[in-house]
């Protein structure tokens, strides 16, 4: 299919959401893409393992306010010890969690996207009420996600420190980082992608990305359907703002989750991955992700673990 780089009007949106779900009927169960992450390629994400070197993907939850984060996480200690009375005491704690905040590294699940009156598979989104999602929560992950992470570093492809708000990546964007990184995204990967958000954030200070950051280009996600990923993460929110799509405000949240069952990660951090990556020359790694055990939630707080 072709579509223009940079705005998709309401029909062709529609177009690449058919095309994009037909591709993926594959995916339509339960576990959505996860389906592809059969034993044999999570041993055969294993051999990945040169160094035993770990790398977590998370960014440091945020207790402050900011312009990108004004529902940040709260964390209180319930019970401090005065190390006077002596013997045995217990330093103790409580956290809440926006999850699908601006700031906060986090999971989504495949009930996250309601479109159409539906959830991924047509599941029906009444199912999820005041009490959680019925079908299609994060338990859906419970036992983890591992497999061959893949990562394309798209400003290194540019030459540029970070792509600026509003820029899209596109489908020919993907095929040339893995050119120019050797390496090849395959079925079953755990794709990440960096835009470079969190070195904008970190250099420049946080701003409003809810209205303006880089993303993906929805037409990028024929090469995911092309690959047979299984799960895609960035460190941005994935879609760009302003939307690319005539009235969605999420196309690649509409496309990955519902229409391919993909599992997203948003607003991971990739700056220690990405020049140890470009260091050892080997953009491929095992990949972990445990998302917490949470029963009809709609994603989790999340810190995967590259292992190279």
């Amino acid at each position: 299919m072709t579509v223009r780089q940079t705005g998709l009007s309401a029909a062709e949106f529609g177009e690449l959401y058919r095309t994009l779900r037909s591709r993926s009927a594959w995916a339509a169960g339960e576990q959505g893409a996860l389906a592809a992450l059969t034993p044999a390629r999570v041993a055969a994400a294993a051999g990945e393992v040169r160094t035993g070197r770990t790398v977590g993907l998370a960014a440091p939850v945020e207790t402050g306010p900011g312009p990108d984060n004004p529902e940040p996480a709260q964390h209180r200690m319930t019970a401090v010890p005065d190390g006077r009375s002596g013997g045995l005491d217990f330093a103790m704690d409580r956290f809440a969690m926006n999850v699908h905040g601006d700031a906060d590294s986090h999971l989504d699940a495949l009930c996250h996207v309601v479109y159409d009156g539906t959830l991924h598979g047509g599941v029906p989104a009444d199912g999820v009420t005041a009490s959680g999602a019925a079908a299609l929560s994060v338990e859906v992950a419970r036992d983890g996600i591992v497999g061959r992470g893949v990562l394309l570093d798209i400003p290194r492809l540019r030459g540029v420190p970070w792509l600026e708000p509003g820029d899209h990546v596109t489908e020919d964007d993907l095929a040339a980082a893995e050119a120019a990184q050797d390496v090849r995204v395959g079925e079953g990967d755990l794709l990440l992608v960096r835009v470079g958000h969190r070195r904008r954030r970190a250099e420049l200070g946080a701003w409003p990305s809810a209205r303006a950051r880089a993303g993906l280009h929805p037409s990028a996600l024929e090469f995911l359907a092309d690959r047979r990923v299984c799960l895609l993460g960035g460190d941005g929110n994935n879609d760009t703002a302003p939307s690319s799509t005539e009235g969605v405000d999420f196309p690649v949240h509409v496309l990955a989750v519902h229409a391919m069952g993909l599992h997203l990660l948003d607003y991971l951090q990739f700056e220690e991955l990405a020049p140890l990556c470009a260091q050892e020359r080997r953009w491929s790694f095992l990949c972990v992700v445990a998302p917490l055990r949470l029963p009809g939630a709609t994603g989790s707080p999340v810190n995967p673990i590259a292992v190279l």
